[in-house]
């Protein structure tokens, strides 16, 4: 359920003194990770994503400002609250921190109550801009992604398997006859069917990387990065199956089965193509498949084709 998860903060400060006082001071309320320097905060940042940095000015190499600098222009890492701790006092300091980034500034020494109450209120606004995300992102309906955050998403892995010239799959399933069986059975039951469809989906996801989305109506969108067509035809085969032999029960009273049929493609992406190329040739390759008889799945790879083991 959204906002379990617990809230995190990292501790960056090269004397043990200060960090030992200030995880003391938060760690009942909120998971505490700490850092000695610059780089090894960089690096537990971006792997552990804490939802709040308190970070020191002054420290050997990388000092707090550079630190700063560098989590500021990742974008792993940008959206990230820093909070600097420092033991300079004077507006300079300050406006510099704040200039490159910084959500607020506390100077050493520094009060527990002044330090929790600051954190406090950094997490609170953490939390709301991710329920709004949430709410923003999430079909409500089935509770799933919904087009928005396929969206999203489908931009942050082009560019990600750009770089990395890793194969890049999509399936575009679309519920058979959906329309004669809300007419049939009714919309409420109608609309248990996508629920149904949507966990069978989520459910079918085999690595964190892979997504799945409502795409609108009675149709769903599955993205999974660094997979082949032929990672992907499999893929697709299983869900088909697995979704042909659902139950549907109607009114308490018998069960009914629905079909789907699903549009396979795969690309490398590069500069020269658009990502909307991707989504158009799942598509053509689901109207194949719809032409063709429904539930089945077809595949795009220069042409349409039907696909079967």
């Amino acid at each position: 359920m959204f906002g379990l998860r617990e809230n995190s903060v990292l501790i960056v400060d090269d004397e043990t003194t200060y960090v030992t006082m200030l995880t003391n001071m938060l760690s009942q309320d909120y998971m505490v990770y700490a850092a000695r320097n610059g780089q090894d905060a960089v690096w537990l940042a971006k792997e552990y994503q804490p939802d709040v940095i308190l970070l020191d000015i002054v420290m050997p190499e990388l000092d707090g400002y550079e630190t700063l600098a560098q989590l500021k222009s990742d974008e792993d890492t940008q959206s990230i609250p820093v909070i600097i701790i420092s033991g300079h006092c004077d507006i300079e300091h300050e406006e510099k921190g704040l200039a490159l980034g910084a959500s607020d500034y506390i100077s050493k020494p520094y009060s527990p109550s002044i330090v929790k109450l600051r954190v406090k209120n950094q997490i609170n606004i953490v939390n709301q801009l991710r329920m709004i995300n949430h709410l923003s992102t999430t079909d409500q309906l089935t509770g799933i992604p919904n087009r928005r955050s396929f969206n999203l998403q489908v931009n942050k892995e082009w560019g990600r398997n750009m770089r990395d010239k890793k194969p890049l799959s999509l399936m575009i399933l679309d519920i058979d006859r959906f329309k004669v069986f809300n007419d049939t059975y009714g919309h409420q039951q109608g609309d248990e069917v996508l629920r149904i469809i949507a966990t069978a989906l989520k459910d079918s996801l085999r690595r964190s990387s892979d997504f799945a989305a409502r795409w609108g109506g009675e149709e769903f969108v599955i993205l999974l990065p660094n997979t082949d067509m032929s990672g992907a035809l499999i893929n697709a085969e299983r869900i088909r199956e697995n979704i042909e032999q659902i139950p549907i029960t109607i009114s308490n009273v018998h069960t009914v089965g629905v079909t789907v049929s699903i549009g396979v493609t795969t690309i490398i992406p590069a500069q020269e193509i658009n990502q909307s190329e991707l989504i158009s040739q799942a598509d053509k390759a689901l109207y194949t498949a719809k032409e063709k008889g429904r539930n089945m799945v077809c595949k795009y790879d220069g042409e349409v084709s039907d696909w079967r083991f």
